[in-house]
Order: C-alpha cells, then structure tokens, then sequence
C-alpha cells in the first residue's frame, strides 16, 4: 500500500487553510522528497503557543519523508513584520536577535531532527544583511506592484494609522528568502500562518519570474478558540514555549483549563495522538471531556518540556485537584500577607485583582474561605482559587 500523502494527514488533522496549485502540490508531496521552509521571526527569546501549530506542521511533513528549512528571521526580525498588527514593532538591536535565535533553535530541535541533514536551519541575516540596496530595489524591486502590494490584508489594515516604508519593505525582504531558499536548497514550498499569505504568495509568484520554475505555498488556520479569539493568552501574559516563562505546571494547566468545544481540534493541531483515538476521547460534552483535555494537556507538555517532566505536572495536578499535598505543586514564599501572597505566585495580577478575588468568595486557605485583606498565612498550607488552582505554599 502506498504510503499516505502528508496532504491528507495536515487535511484530516484540521491544519490547511489555502494553497497555491493545490493539485501538483499533491501530487509533488506524493512523489517526491519536497524541501520546505517555515518562517520564525526571533523577536523573543522563546517561541510561544502561537508558533505551535507550524512546528508540529512541520513535524508531519518531516515524519513523511521532506526536508524541512527552519529559517530564522535575524534578518527580517530588524524590520518587523507589520502582518496582524495595528502599529510597528519596536525596533531591535542585532545583539537581541542574535541571542533570540540561538533561544529558539534549542526549542525547535525538540520538534525536528536536524541530525545528518535531515532538516536545515538557516539564518536570513546570511543574506539579508549583505545585501546591496541598488542592486536589490533593480533585481527585486521590478517585480513587484506597488499598485497590487497596497491591496494586501496586511498592509491595507495598516494605512489608516500609518505605514512605514521599513515595514513596506518586509513582503519583498520575505519573497526574497523564498528565492534563496530555493536557489540554494532548491526550496519548493513555504508554509506558515494564514496572516502570511500575501506575502508567500509574493515569493511564489518571484520564484516563477526569475527561475521560470512553479513554487507553492500553503497555510494554516492559526490557533484560536471557538469564538475566533487566538490562544495562547493568559491573565499572566502570552504561553511560552520556555519553562522559565511560563512553568511547566501552568503550561500543563493552561490546556487542562480550555474550552471543551476547542479540545478536539487541539489534540489534533498539537499531538501526534491518532483521530480514532481523539475522536473516541471526545464522543462525550459532558464531564467525560475533561480526559480528553489531561490528556491534551498531558501530550503537549511532554512534546514541549519531556516525557518525566509532564509525568511529574500531571502528579501534581492530580493532587491539587484531589488535595493530596504529598503530590501537591509546592513553591515557597516571602511574604504572609494573603493579598501579597495572591500576586506572588501568580494567582492574581496585581493587589487589586487579589482584593477582588477575595471580595467574591474565590479564596480559601485549606478548607478555610477567605474574606479578610489583612489575613496572615501559617507557615505551611493549601491555598485553592477557585475550583481548579491549588498550590501548596510554604514561607521562608
């Protein structure tokens, strides 16, 4: 039996949005070895859940016999790309891109085997930086409308506030990574969020006007809840792929805690588990999903942060929710104040938000409610907010 076309796995699994010739793209996927790249703008020193979706895309596509490119944007990232954005990003110095790219390449190789040139990665600073901006705006520049630019999405949101020529420059700057990409590696195919596709279709249609070869490109739906809101935003700010920015344990709670209607669709963007087993994991919309999402939960953390670490999380929660303190995530403390307490391990964002909390009943100490600003901890306890975040506290 042939093997299946990755195609089809990224189709059933929920990932494709658009394409460019999508017939001979699979029929290319099908027959041959296609090397692939995908963009990753270095513009922390983490990647987060937002890129999630592309690296385990590209998971796929590697598991079905293509090479992936895994192109840093140290380039492009001293630009900014204005997709998605109602005003332009602060500007970056190369010594923080530089030391944000080499942060990422750690978190990617958890995803992708760059041994004996299974994968590549590559910098688009190696080009970009070099590069002559006569000989560019004459050998770039002339194939491109101006006209025809200013009626993409990601330009066209931008107008009414002001768009800046740095930032006009980026669909160009991106195209022609593309065309490296593919004079060098003969790269065929760009994948990425759906927010870029006006600029993959840039280097799609370049390709084709100084190599005289087709080039496609494909995108992806980006991760976002049912009700169109993107994840991967807590009270605390963004989920990050690094454990020193958001822990493990929040990390494992962040997917035990989403909707139930968005769990199917990211046990298939985010696992490897198989759609038999997701779909009988989440046949049921009543208390029955909730092990499905441990289970999402469980097979993201251990992808994101290791096998023994996401064992050691799924304990913990287990014992938060069963108040099983032997288990319990312990963290110990400066403070005995409850409200100062509250903001310290994260539970509220700031001495207001902890009043709040406390004001509408959400706080207990053991089996104790809560109703008191000035209540002072003992020197070891439970402390529950809500329902669902229980963490054992100990003071120093």
């Amino acid at each position: 039996m042939a093997p299946k076309n990755v195609m089809d796995t990224l189709r059933e699994r929920g990932f494709i949005k658009q394409t460019v010739y999508e017939e001979e793209l699979y029929k290319l996927l099908g027959d041959e070895s296609v090397t692939f790249y995908i963009g990753f703008d270095p513009t922390a020193d983490s990647l987060h859940v937002g890129h999630f979706v592309q690296l385990m895309a590209m998971a796929h596509m590697q598991r079905a016999g293509h090479r992936p490119i895994a192109l840093i944007g140290g380039g492009t990232a001293l630009v900014g790309d204005p997709s998605g954005r109602t005003d332009m990003r602060t500007m970056m110095t190369c010594d923080s891109v530089a030391s944000n790219c080499e942060c990422c390449k750690k978190q990617m190789q958890k995803f992708i085997d760059f041994s004996d040139n299974k994968a590549l990665m590559v910098n688009n600073a190696e080009w970009l930086a070099e590069l002559n901006y006569i000989d560019f705006l004459r050998e770039i520049g002339t194939c491109f409308s101006v006209n025809k630019m200013l009626t993409a999405e990601c330009f066209k949101k931008r107008l009414e506030k002001g768009l800046s020529f740095l930032e006009f420059n980026y669909m160009l700057m991106q195209s022609y990574d593309f065309l490296v990409l593919y004079r060098r590696y003969g790269c065929l195919l760009q994948l990425g969020g759906d927010d870029q596709w006006n600029n993959m279709l840039g280097g799609a249609d370049l390709i084709r006007r100084k190599e005289q070869k087709n080039a496609y490109a494909m995108t992806f739906a980006l991760l976002t809840t049912s009700d169109g809101v993107k994840m991967g935003k807590t009270a605390k700010g963004a989920v990050w792929l690094s454990p020193h920015k958001t822990s493990p344990y929040e990390f494992f709670q962040y997917w035990r805690n989403i909707n139930d209607e968005d769990t199917q669709k990211c046990l298939k963007l985010l696992t490897f588990v198989e759609l038999d087993e997701i779909n009988e994991l989440c046949r049921y919309r009543d208390e029955r999903i909730n092990a499905a999402k441990v289970r999402l939960a469980y097979e993201v953390t251990a992808l994101v942060h290791g096998k023994d670490v996401a064992d050691e999380v799924k304990a913990q929660a287990e014992a938060a929710f069963t108040n099983n303190t032997e288990e319990m995530r312990e963290v110990s403390v400066l403070s005995d104040n409850i409200v100062d307490v509250l903001v310290e391990i994260g539970f509220a964002k700031s001495k207001s938000d902890a009043r709040r909390l406390i004001d509408g009943g959400g706080v207990s100490v053991d089996e104790t409610k809560i109703n008191l600003y000035d209540y002072i901890l003992p020197q070891e306890c439970v402390l529950h907010k809500g329902k669902k975040a229980h963490i054992k506290v100990i003071k120093k």
